[in-house]
């Protein structure tokens, strides 16, 4: 690989280098289409799968197929008049509701930590390394992506010499990218010590515990107790809290790990947070991406809150 393919491939994330790829096969392969791509197939082709796939999944095989001109220097079909109009059509007869994953709320979040620490007590008893290994991390990986409203590929992305914590204090992790950061300068999050729930304990007892110095936070654990080399793969994260979840007697199909980023965005609203705030601090640069993740309920103020906020 050159110097310059190096850079330019550093400037996409894996996930939608992955989801382009997928999308090119399946517009050249499963459907038959030709590369380089005129405006009247793009535009046949959102008409075979309109109504079968979503607008979102259409709106992201637009941007591959762009993508993919762009970068082969050819004209760029997707910006063809008939494909916005077939486009608008779409989108004005087949109006789907966004799905959203269920907030995890407070109770549950403290339901599922509390069964996972008589998990890792009984494990620490009857000499169960694998079994407190998980319990381990799979408390820290909940409590750090709710707390901090980290997305799944961030809480993987991890390092450990990128975290520092201090306990009854608080941790500071620096991702040298996400999402949010669209420029590529990095970002450093806070997040306090809290009196319960805490995630500055759950991270120590965690790294403590697998003895981990260098290298991702969040690793598989085999059934011998061997720690992976590689970080988690994002996708591990959904069935890796639906099993916690599960385990802990709650009805875990209704959640994904959006649920912990959603949840704390729904506590945060319901404590009173105003909106910049929170925006500041999970990291959403628009308003209309917040207020996705909102419970907006217009009799809040009136509501006796069976919860306070949790003091730092």
């Amino acid at each position: 690989m050159s110097e310059l393919d190096r850079y330019l491939q550093a400037a996409t994330r894996d996930n939608t280098r992955r989801s382009y790829r997928a999308a090119i096969e399946h517009f050249e392969v499963s459907w038959g289409g030709f590369l380089p791509a005129t405006g009247d197939s793009v535009a046949r082709y959102l008409v075979a799968h309109a109504g079968v796939l979503s607008i979102n999944t259409l709106k992201l095989r637009l941007s591959a197929l762009a993508q993919w001109h762009n970068s082969q220097g050819f004209a760029d079909p997707t910006k063809a008049p008939v494909v916005r109009k077939v486009f608008k059509g779409i989108r004005a007869l087949h109006p789907a509701q966004e799905k959203q994953a269920e907030p995890l709320q407070l109770q549950h979040l403290e339901q599922v930590i509390g069964w996972l620490e008589q998990e890792a007590i009984a494990a620490k008893a009857e000499g169960d390394r694998p079994g407190l290994l998980r319990a381990r991390r799979d408390t820290a990986l909940i409590l750090l992506g709710f707390w901090r409203g980290f997305r799944s590929d961030e809480l993987c992305r991890l390092q450990v010499e990128h975290v520092q914590a201090s306990a009854g204090s608080g941790i500071s992790l620096y991702l040298p990218r996400s999402k949010s950061d669209r420029e590529n300068l990095g970002k450093t999050y806070q997040t306090p010590a809290l009196q319960r729930l805490c995630p500055v304990q759950a991270y120590i007892d965690w790294i403590g515990e697998a003895a981990l110095v260098r290298g991702p936070v969040f690793r598989g654990i085999d059934r011998w107790g061997h720690l992976s080399e590689e970080g988690l793969h994002a996708n591990s994260v959904i069935p890796l809290l639906r099993q916690a979840l599960g385990r802990a007697g709650l009805a875990a199909e209704h959640y994904t790990s959006h649920s912990l980023r959603r949840g704390f965005a729904s506590w945060a609203h319901q404590s009173g947070w105003d909106l910049k705030s929170l925006m500041s601090y999970v990291g959403w640069k628009d308003m209309k991406s917040a207020m996705r993740y909102i419970e907006a309920s217009p009799f809040l103020g009136m509501a006796r809150l069976s919860e306070k906020p949790l003091e730092p």
